[in-house]
């Protein structure tokens, strides 16, 4: 119960990321920019309350990967908030959860994974509802919106998130909580120069006191705190229950936007939302039972010696 309460708070911390976003009068570089570094140093300072040590030997190993990952997190961040700017949240959530359904198409050729039936129903599925979210009021400018770009955002964003799912396949010998604390300090790293190059870093300073108390609570709740929840929850629940749990950050995101932004769906939209979700849904727990299946085997072998 105490692991099931720690991911359902990051779920719900995740779910409300945009409300703050949407508050910070900064560029979105920026934001990904300071989100990162400040959640590298509270992650730092829980591994000493923790005692979680690094082990050097395979970051050093795991280098090249880390990095491109470290740099991926970076932009695909800058993605997202740019989707919040052009789009509402409900909609840049729901592209944005098309991340799972990008890793089912490349798995097979990168991870030599089957496609399933199942599988290739979940990813026609899925864009049957986004062309549905797209398709019902977005295909304009609607007010300061422009909902066609941001979902392109929301998608790009969406890819590069599961560039790092991928290349997280294939880093070893860390745990969840050592990856994460060096993609997040890589991805800072990497957006240093970007940001300098692009626009220039802008100072404390310049900044209003609302803009400074949402950075403040982007970086420590909804990136430092947020995933020291998530990694430890995810160590106490199995496969399934870290699968249902999960489509509370998208669903809160939805909830959030509607209260707070009076943002509002089509009922076209809302069917395009939960196909997008169940889609992505479906094909996960598929892919959770054959990972049980498999580990099942492989006792079974060990029992009878082979």
């Amino acid at each position: 119960m105490k692991g099931q309460v720690k991911l359902i708070a990051a779920m719900l911390i995740f779910g409300s990321l945009g409300i703050f976003v949407k508050n910070i009068n900064l560029s979105s570089s920026e934001i990904a920019l300071f989100r990162g570094a400040i959640g590298s140093i509270f992650l730092i300072c829980a591994s000493f309350l923790v005692k979680q040590k690094l082990s050097f030997k395979a970051i050093k190993r795991n280098g090249i990967l880390l990095i491109l990952s470290g740099a991926a997190i970076g932009f695909n961040w800058i993605f997202l908030f740019e989707a919040y700017r052009f789009t509402t949240i409900s909609n840049a959530t729901i592209s944005y959860y098309f991340a799972p359904v990008f890793v089912m198409a490349l798995a097979p050729m990168i991870l030599k994974e089957k496609l399933t039936a199942s599988k290739v129903s979940s990813i026609i599925g899925a864009m049957i509802g986004l062309f549905l979210v797209v398709n019902n009021g977005t295909g304009s400018a609607s007010g300061s919106y422009n909902h066609t770009v941001g979902i392109l955002y929301g998608l790009s964003a969406a890819a590069l998130y599961a560039s790092v799912i991928l290349m997280n396949k294939f880093i070893k010998k860390l745990s969840g909580f050592e990856t994460t604390l060096i993609q997040l300090m890589l991805a800072s790293l990497v957006l240093v120069p970007y940001v300098y190059w692009q626009e220039g870093i802008t100072y404390v300073t310049e900044l209003g006191l609302q803009s400074i108390v949402f950075i403040l609570i982007l970086g420590i709740v909804h990136t430092g705190f947020a995933y020291y929840l998530y990694f430890g929850s995810i160590k106490e629940l199995k496969g399934h229950t870290i699968a249902i749990l999960s489509y509370i950050d998208p669903i809160s995101a939805v909830i959030f936007a509607a209260i707070f932004f009076s943002e509002s769906m089509s009922l076209l939209q809302i069917i395009g939302g939960v196909l997008v979700l169940g889609s992505t849904f479906i094909g996960g727990m598929g892919t959770s039972k054959k990972r049980k299946r498999v580990r099942g085997d492989e006792k079974q072998s060990k029992q009878r010696g082979e």
